[in-house]
Parts: C-alpha cells; sequence; structure tokens
C-alpha cells in the first residue's frame, strides 16, 4: 500500500468536507445580513478547486508546508465566510488572514481561525489589501457594477509581486493590463508584476 491517497480516497475526503462546508452555507444563507439584492451570502467554492488553486499558488511561491518560513507569504480572502478557504491556505503554510462583513460566517471563521485572523470588515473601507503576498476571493457581489469596482480596488490596491485568485471575475481587462501576468492557462491566477 502507498502512502499517498488514491483519487477514489481523495473523492471521497473532498466529498466530506463538502458536506461540512455545504451545511454551513445554508446556515450562513438563511443567517444572512447582506443585502441579497447585490451581494453574496456566504456561498462555498468547490473544496477541489480550491485546492488545486492554493497549490499552484504554494508550488509558485515554492511553499513547503513542513517550514515554518513559509509564514512570511501572507494570505488574505477577501470575503472569508465561514474560513473554510483560510484552513487549506494554512495547511499549505501561508501566514492566513480573512475579512468579512456578514456577522454568522463571520463569527463562525473567528472560531477556526481566530479572533486575530478574522476582522469583520467591510470590503470598501478595508485599507490593507497591499499588505498580503497572495489575496483570493470568490465573486461577492452578485451585481455586475459593484463587482467590477470591486475587482479594481483590488488590483489597483495590491502590492507588486503579489499574487491574485480570482474566482468568477466579471471583467477581463486584466488580461490587457500591462501590470498583469497570468500565471496558469486553466485557473484564474495573475502575478502583479508592476504598479
Amino acid at each position: 500500500m502507498t502512502a499517498a491517497m488514491n483519487e477514489q480516497e481523495q473523492d471521497i475526503f473532498f466529498n466530506i468536507i463538502n458536506r461540512f462546508v455545504g451545511s454551513y452555507s445554508r446556515e450562513a444563507s438563511r443567517a444572512t445580513k447582506n443585502d441579497t439584492a447585490r451581494e453574496y451570502p456566504f456561498v462555498a467554492m468547490d473544496t477541489r478547486q480550491v485546492f488545486e488553486q492554493i497549490r499552484f499558488v504554494g508550488e509558485q511561491l515554492q511553499l513547503n508546508p513542513d517550514e515554518s518560513t513559509n509564514r512570511n507569504f501572507k494570505f488574505i480572502d477577501v470575503g472569508c465566510g465561514i474560513g473554510n478557504i483560510l484552513l487549506i491556505a494554512e495547511q499549505f503554510g501561508f501566514d492566513v488572514y480573512g475579512i468579512e462583513k456578514d456577522e454568522y460566517p463571520f463569527q463562525v471563521a473567528t472560531r477556526l481561525i481566530g479572533d486575530n485572523r478574522v476582522s469583520q470588515d467591510d470590503i470598501w473601507t478595508y485599507d490593507k489589501y497591499d499588505a498580503y503576498d497572495v489575496i483570493y476571493y470568490f465573486r461577492p457581489f452578485s451585481d455586475r457594477e459593484p463587482q467590477l469596482k470591486f475587482e479594481k480596488l483590488i488590483e489597483d490596491n495590491m502590492k507588486v509581486g503579489a499574487i491574485l485568485i480570482a474566482n468568477h471575475k466579471n471583467s477581463d481587462a486584466i488580461t490587457k493590463d500591462g501590470r498583469f501576468k497570468k500565471l496558469s492557462e486553466r485557473l484564474p491566477i495573475w502575478r502583479k508584476l508592476h504598479s
């Protein structure tokens, strides 16, 4: 028997994780204080996709989850929901942080990640995007206009050298923006090359 998990075993673990996250997602939707006409309540992205994205970024940064020196790479999930993405990023060796405005998922995230790593902030007023090496989001706005404004806010304020994992972007302007380089053909991941 090999030490590595086979694909069937991985599927079992991912399915279990997705069931737990899905349960919290349903609870968060019922308890949301967000304006659902414009903002999404916590919606979980498939764990397999997230795992692949974070693993790819970890490889780009040459992370080794067993080395404490990795903790120099700061990772933020903008609109972190219950903190499930942060748990995965933490296992890859990132120093993880999240912001979440909605009360119910914020409370869950602070229990999972710690209240010193998750803050109850609004995306628009948060002013530390330039402090992170990796910025992750899963489209927080259902309306196109605020989503486009949000994407531009992140891209303009992230630091040079930082990596962006931008799920369900509304704009493809980043593909023509000389400040950014797409790091993967398949994955929505870019690095900011200059300001």
